[in-house]
């Protein structure tokens, strides 16, 4: 019978990540990110239209409640699209100094991800898949 091998010490510990599917966790996240959300998107000078379109498509109506009171709870999805933005808020932040950090998104992009289009409008087309590469990316980058 085989030994179950012991993990090495060391100093780092993985935080464990939020439980999205209890509501008591998405609500006490949803406020918060909404706020964050809302604000990169000012930062990033990206139109309430290519907002509602990162947001994965949410109509007219529920997200200008969104923007005005920000008191909805979010689903999984919608959380972790504005988990994404944010991380790739942070790391254009680290990267770049602010102006350009703000104008990267809506940067024309030679990477061949981007094919020349921007950032924004690759996230917008390719969803949650396509902020996952651009954090990805921009992490790597960071990590140097």
């Amino acid at each position: 019978m085989a030994t179950a091998l012991a993990y090495p010490v060391s100093r780092y510990r993985a935080d464990v990540p939020p439980d999205l599917a209890a509501r008591d966790e998405r609500e006490r996240l949803s406020g918060p990110g909404l706020k964050t959300f809302f604000r990169i998107m000012t930062r990033w000078g990206v139109r309430d239209e290519d907002a509602r379109a990162l947001l994965g498509g949410v109509s007219n109506g529920p997200f200008y409640e969104l923007k005005r009171s920000g008191a909805r709870v979010l689903d999984a999805d919608r959380l972790t699209r504005v988990s994404y933005i944010v991380g790739i808020y942070k790391a254009l932040r680290i990267l770049h100094s602010d102006a350009i950090a703000d104008q990267w998104v809506r940067l024309p992009n030679r990477n061949p991800i981007f094919g020349g289009r921007t950032p924004l409008d690759y996230m917008m087309r390719g969803g949650l898949p396509a902020m996952q590469t651009v954090r990805r990316l921009l992490d790597a980058r960071r990590a140097g």
